[in-house]
């Protein structure tokens, strides 16, 4: 019997040509969809063709959808830590999922996920283990997907053998070799519109001596959101590739959401004074740097771009994340406090989304830190 955590497949929103298109790019090359060596299109046929096919599909799509759910991935839906010493194999059931959802309330926009969530469910595994992965793509689909693990060894990260239309399902096997977090994201010709319409998680790959235990786990998923004004209130809103290409999102958010995990939208996560926290991170991108900050405490350690081989740092205030990369990084929480995470590129969190909020409960520290009257 398989012991391993398994992720469930959740059920739910290609054109024809557009897939057929797709596929057809690599016809030649005698594989599906190689990202790394296809011939993409131009910049004006990125910008117009592809919008027109794209957006018509899902527009067409929204004359069938229903009030739009939740996207935005629960932090506090993190896999248990590893608690086995012997490799194991991994069944990870996934699904391609097109559906309609809320950046805000409000501002509906067509999603592109791997099982309903942005970002898409975190997997944990242990150093030598073996990931066997299925990607079925939900039969309502408008457009062809795939995964990309950066945690794999082999061509496209295994894109190329996980390439699935409507309906369709194909499997794929890798050993997770090398401990850390890593991203995994859709990675079809039009990646970057799969990746900032929501399609990447991350995979943590224990090291074989496990990680030291906390009291707390969260999971986080950065991205851009490039969109149009909507036309009405009861419009989606459309993919706008000249913010895409000029790299210039209206939102920038964690898990989906504007200001998600605020009181404004989901509520703050819940800690206490003492206690210890760590966070998986990944930047999704597609195009933007991540300069994470706890706004009112620092990082007591961080592992750069998630490389669990390596040392942590100690005490940084502010940390970079590359976009298709992750973060490992922990809290010590010595005072009762609103922990604000933040981007400290600090537009994006004053303006375009992104925050999150943590609540510490506990006894004053007035040795630590005391508001004074005058």
């Amino acid at each position: 019997m398989d012991h391993s955590d398994k992720l469930q497949p959740v059920k739910g929103a290609m054109s024809r040509s557009r897939f057929l298109q797709s596929a057809g790019l690599l016809a030649t090359s005698g594989v599906l969809l190689n990202w790394a060596g296809c011939k993409q299109p131009s910049e004006k046929q990125s910008n117009q063709s592809s919008t027109k096919t794209d957006t018509t599909a899902a527009a067409a799509a929204t004359a069938t959808m229903v009030k739009p759910v939740r996207v935005a991935a629960d932090p506090l839906k993190v896999p248990p830590p590893v608690n086995w010493s012997s490799p194991r194999t991994h069944q990870i059931e996934m699904v391609a999922k097109e559906m309609m959802g809320e950046i805000k309330p409000g501002v509906l926009f067509h999603y592109m996920t791997f099982d309903g969530q942005v970002p898409a469910p975190m997997i944990r595994v242990r150093q030598g283990d073996t990931v066997d992965v299925t990607l079925t793509a939900d039969k309502n689909n408008h457009n062809p997907h795939n995964v990309d693990f950066h945690s794999c060894y082999g061509t496209g990260g295994g894109a190329e053998y996980l390439t699935v239309g409507p309906g369709q399902k194909k499997r794929i096997r890798f050993k997770a070799m090398d401990p850390g977090a890593f991203i995994y994201h859709c990675a079809v010709p039009d990646l970057d519109y799969h990746i900032a319409s929501g399609m990447f998680g991350l995979i943590l790959v224990e090291p074989k001596g496990g990680l030291p235990k906390v009291d707390h786990e969260f999971y986080f998923g950065q991205n851009e959101m490039y969109v149009k004004a909507p036309v009405n209130e009861h419009t989606p809103v459309e993919f706008d590739y000249e913010r895409l290409l000029a790299e210039n999102p209206n939102y920038v958010v964690l898990n989906g959401a504007f200001n998600g995990f605020t009181d404004q939208r989901y509520g703050a996560l819940k800690a206490n004074k003492g206690e210890t926290l760590r966070i998986y991170f990944v930047n999704g991108g597609p195009n933007l740097i991540s300069s994470f900050h706890p706004i009112g405490n620092v990082w007591s350690k961080f592992w750069m771009q998630g490389s669990l081989s390596n040392n942590s740092f100690k005490k940084m205030q502010t940390v970079q994340v590359n976009p298709g990369s992750c973060a490992v990084l922990e809290m010590e929480l010595p005072v009762p406090e609103l922990i604000h995470l933040a981007d400290h590129s600090i537009t994006r969190t004053a303006r375009k989304g992104l925050k999150a909020d943590i609540a510490v409960a506990g006894t004053p520290s007035p040795d630590i830190f005391q508001p004074l009257t005058s």
